[in-house]
């Protein structure tokens, strides 16, 4: 049976995981309080990320279930073979229920040997693998309802940072969405990014031609940047803080009830107030 044939059961899916677990730890000041982060060690932690994924993405917001999915309260694709996942438990909960938010890491060196990369189903994006050295994809981030405050979310940044740090990773990208499939809903948030953080030429994705939805439907005239930063989805105003870019186009999902936006993420330019603060050293 190849890995491909286990997606027919998500269970299979995180059996298939067990032997892509972790080599190495993270390091660093990975814990506050009760709160740790760290990578996923075995199948049943990284089902438990899959459990949370369930939980926010398809009963919480809109996401579209498959009836394997809705069968098993697992959110798995075929991406997830060979990904990382960063984790932060609770250590107050009881033992199997302690994790409460999650990242996906999916480097270059193992996509290549496995599914590739999901950004690639809605963006072109051979520019960025043109970049030399390790490129980091990063997604399915989500934090359980009770806990989205600012020591989870710090604790996901540095599980980040020390994992870009071990793995010297040169380039971070993934998909960031806004919760509609409308886009005149966020027209003035997409021409926001478009004119302000458009990425360069070498770093710019593309939104696939079939799927791409204009940005700049409204002139930069018609933008009030003050007011779009409060409306900006907290996860990609992150990532702006940060110094990241946008790829063109939009994409619009509809199994996920959401419209995507490509983010890239140079990281000897992220800036020393945030590499400083999330223990990235800035250099590479």
């Amino acid at each position: 049976m190849s890995w491909f044939d286990n997606l027919i059961d998500p269970k299979g899916v995180t059996e298939f995981l067990s032997q892509f677990m972790p080599v190495m730890p993270l390091q660093g000041e990975l814990r506050i309080g009760n709160l740790e982060v760290r990578l996923a060690q075995n199948v049943a932690e990284v089902e438990a990320a899959q459990r949370l994924r369930y939980r926010v993405f398809y009963e919480e917001m809109a996401a579209k279930a498959t009836d394997e999915q809705a069968e098993s309260k697992l959110d798995v694709d075929l991406f997830d073979v060979g990904c990382d996942h960063v984790l932060v438990l609770d250590h107050n909960r009881e033992e199997g229920d302690q994790v409460i938010g999650t990242y996906r890491m999916l480097r270059r060196s193992v996509a290549e040997k496995h599914a590739g990369f999901y950004t690639a189903t809605e963006y072109n994006i051979s520019k960025l693998l043109e970049h030399p050295g390790e490129l980091l994809e990063v997604g399915r981030s989500c934090v359980d309802f009770n806990y989205r405050t600012r020591p989870t979310l710090e604790l996901l940044w540095r599980g980040i940072a020390s994992y870009v740090d071990q793995f010297d990773i040169q380039l971070i990208f993934g998909c960031a969405s806004f919760p509609t499939v409308n886009p005149a809903e966020i027209q003035e948030e997409l021409a926001y990014l478009y004119y302000h953080h458009l990425a360069p030429p070498a770093l710019c994705a593309a939104a696939l031609p079939e799927r791409a939805v204009k940005m700049n439907v409204i002139g930069p005239q018609d933008i009030n940047p003050r007011k779009v930063l409060t409306k900006l989805p907290p996860l990609i105003k992150g990532y702006l803080r940060v110094g990241a870019f946008v790829g063109e186009g939009a994409v619009i999902d509809e199994q996920w009830g959401s419209t995507d936006v490509c983010i890239v993420v140079k990281t000897d330019l992220i800036t020393n107030k945030y590499a400083k603060h999330f223990g990235l050293t800035g250099e590479k």
